[in-house]
């Protein structure tokens, strides 16, 4: 019998017509779009059917997006299948996800705290100062090496420990730029800054955090149904008393997803479905561990395709 880890995207994986599909199909999932247009007084529905991609991709907007296609698709998952997962865990913005999924938060109130997190981690550093670049075929010790001498002269640290031979550093455009260079001189496979407007995941997210701190006076927590990994830790989190540390900690701290998934392995998991948009966390487990079975659920072909699986299972 399997042992399943439910995993949730976070930013970046948006594109027009998400969500759609289950939309016009369940029932459930039209009810969670129609309970985030009222928690956010906007038609987020028909930003994510039909865009302009410029406004789907602005933070404050991606993100309660993604949340409420990811949180749709687990929803009508569950209305299918008597599946249950030992833990769960999201990439960022997904940890969010996770929560909502693992009942310690309610979705109407996280679409909304999502929505502000977008806000003031955009509005964190002026466009054009901060950058961040993905780092590809070297290790860690090394990337770590090159944001260490590069923020001699201007600030800049990994930020997303995503798998073996891929790391995203983030700060100051100059500093990420010294730190690309070197990187590469230390035997990079490839340096890329990446097409985003802040510096996401690094010190200079302080401002942003505090701010959020704000945001979750609101918002009552519970213990997770399920135990959700904490990016910040990369452990699993069973009661509520430090999940809103964790999350506003998190802006502006490492996200350590390999370490996550690899420990979650090592805690017995053997399959893993990722629910949303895309397919980039079911890329970067199979670049941590090739033998685990993973699944993605963002439409109907999908959940016909598992119920085949479980069928014959």
């Amino acid at each position: 019998m399997n042992n399943y880890g439910f995993l949730f995207p976070g930013q970046g994986s948006q594109y027009i017509g998400m969500g759609k599909n289950l939309y016009d199909n369940f029932q459930i999932a039209k009810d969670i779009f129609n309970e985030a247009n009222e928690a956010l007084q906007f038609n987020i529905a028909k930003l994510c059917f039909e865009g302009p991609v410029e406004q789907l991709n602005l933070t404050e907007n991606s993100q309660p997006a993604i949340l409420t296609v990811s949180y749709a698709a687990y929803q009508v998952f569950r209305s299918l299948f008597a599946i249950n997962p030992s833990f769960m865990a999201g990439h960022s913005l997904g940890e969010y996800t996770a929560l909502v999924s693992a009942k310690s938060v309610k979705f109407f109130d996280m679409v909304k705290v999502v929505r502000a997190r977008g806000r003031f981690m955009q509005s964190a550093v002026p466009i054009g100062l901060g950058a961040m670049a993905a780092i590809l075929g070297l290790a860690k010790d090394k990337v770590e090496e090159a944001c260490e001498e590069a923020a001699r002269d201007s600030y800049v640290q990994p930020a997303n420990y995503n798998c073996p031979g891929q790391i995203v550093i983030s700060g100051y455009t100059k500093g990420v730029e010294i730190a690309v260079n070197l990187a590469r001189l230390k035997g990079a496979f490839k340096a890329i800054q990446l097409a985003v407007s802040a510096p996401f995941h690094s010190k200079l997210m302080e401002p942003a955090a505090k701010k959020l701190a704000d945001e979750f006076n609101y918002v009552e927590v519970s213990d997770p149904i399920i135990p959700v990994f904490s990016n910040v830790s990369a452990e699993p989190n069973y009661k509520k008393d430090n999940v809103r540390e964790l999350l506003i900690k998190q802006v502006s701290s490492a996200v350590r997803w390999e370490e996550s998934m690899t420990k979650m392995l090592q805690l017995g998991v053997d399959s893993v479905i990722e629910f949303g948009p895309g397919r980039v966390l079911s890329g970067l487990m199979k670049k941590i561990n090739k033998n685990v079975n993973i699944t993605n659920i963002e439409n109907v072909a999908n959940l016909n395709k598992i119920e085949n699986e479980v069928k014959n299972a």
